[in-house]
């Protein structure tokens, strides 16, 4: 399968890495919480989906709102970056029930 788009579930230095390198790819998607709307990695996105309030605790690691995320933009992979979910496998496995 062929990537199309790709979702960085990620805010920190890990997710500015993957929007650049997807960007020359023309895949990419970030998320943000309210608190994060305007770090590097939005601004390296083609789209950016706000996951919730600025609260970490009530957005990044909240596998919900990030696979949904990635449904609303038709993301056809979900990159953890490193620690939320990154080491989660209810995560990877929520990402690959869709």
């Amino acid at each position: 399968m062929k990537i199309k788009k790709i979702q960085a579930a990620n805010r920190g230095e890990i997710a500015p890495r993957v929007m650049r390198s997807a960007r020359e790819m023309g895949i990419n998607v970030a998320v943000y919480s309210e608190a994060d709307k305007l770090l590097p990695h939005t601004s390296y996105a083609d789209e950016a989906i706000n996951i919730g309030s600025a609260a970490a605790s009530e957005s990044y690691p909240v596998h919900d709102k990030l696979i949904g995320a990635g449904r609303q933009t038709g993301a056809d992979a979900i990159h953890p970056g490193y620690g939320f979910v990154s080491e989660n496998a209810a995560f990877a496995e929520g990402v690959e029930k869709g």
